[in-house]
């Protein structure tokens, strides 16, 4: 019996379909048996490995375990916990940008979760210490190349949490956090005012310390900005400005180093007004 070349073609089209289907179930089971041991666990045991992650300090394995079952576990109270879980074990780990995402997703998906109050206050969290960071980094340095992003998105931040949540127990936090982040925009811009005074670019100089006067009064730095001020006025000849600036800083701060000749200091102390960026 004569086997024509078309049936030949096609039986040896069969044989090799076989063949490599054979050689992929046994590279299948092969890498199953050597796989990792999370894709085979319990949403319980993926979580309690991440949970245990957490409280030894191993951000690493806690990060792993909340993803993966994240991705294996999409919905139920494990999973919720779990992305919480994940955005703070990646705020400890130091990856900021990665902690933002996950914890602006969970706001987003569970708006009304019995811990949504933490996650309001823990995106602001992870800005305060990037700030923080940001702040220390670039002490000394030209302060007008210097974006502040990052301290106005903490403040707005914390600033939610305390208009949707006012009771929450991490609020009175939250408030300190505020002020000190408040005071720390502030010296931005003082920083820069004094940039410009020891340049002697007196008209930015003074525009730039009177918006310190008009966007954070009452702050420590008002009596630099004052003194800024007076002293710009002073070199570009409108001695009227000047003594209208003095009048105020004598009487908001009479014992103002500038009032008696031993200002200003460039030397930036700006981290000094950091009292929390080590806590949560």
């Amino acid at each position: 019996m004569r086997v024509s070349p078309s049936f030949r073609f096609i039986l040896r089209t069969v044989m090799l379909v076989l063949i490599v289907a054979l050689a992929g179930c046994s590279l299948f089971h092969r890498g199953a048996r050597k796989g990792d041991p999370m894709d085979t666990m319990t949403v319980e045991e993926l979580y309690r490995k991440g949970v245990d992650g957490l409280d030894a300090g191993n951000n690493d394995l806690a990060i792993r375990s909340f993803t993966r079952l994240n991705s294996r576990f999409p919905f139920g109270p494990y999973t919720e916990q779990a992305q919480l879980n994940l955005a703070y074990a990646q705020y400890k780990d130091d990856k900021p940008d990665d902690a933002y995402s996950t914890i602006n997703r969970f706001i987003k998906t569970y708006p009304t979760h019995r811990h949504v109050d933490y996650a309001y206050y823990l995106r602001g969290l992870i800005n305060f210490n990037r700030s923080g960071g940001f702040l220390e980094r670039y002490v000394g340095q030209d302060m007008t190349k210097r974006d502040q992003a990052n301290l106005r998105q903490s403040f707005d931040d914390f600033g939610a949490l305390l208009s949707r949540y006012p009771q929450s127990i991490y609020s009175a936090d939250a408030r300190q956090r505020m002020v000190a982040l408040r005071n720390m925009m502030a010296q931005a811009d003082l920083n820069i005012a004094l940039f410009y005074l020891k340049r002697e670019a007196y008209v930015a100089a003074s525009n730039r310390a009177k918006a310190v006067i008009e966007t954070y009064p009452q702050t420590p730095q008002a009596g630099d900005a004052l003194a800024v001020m007076v002293r710009s006025y002073r070199k570009l000849g409108q001695d009227k400005l000047a003594d209208d600036a003095e009048r105020v800083l004598k009487l908001n701060y009479p014992d103002h180093a500038s009032l008696h000749g031993n200002w200003p200091h460039y030397r930036s102390n700006w981290w000094k007004l950091i009292p929390l960026s080590n806590r949560g």
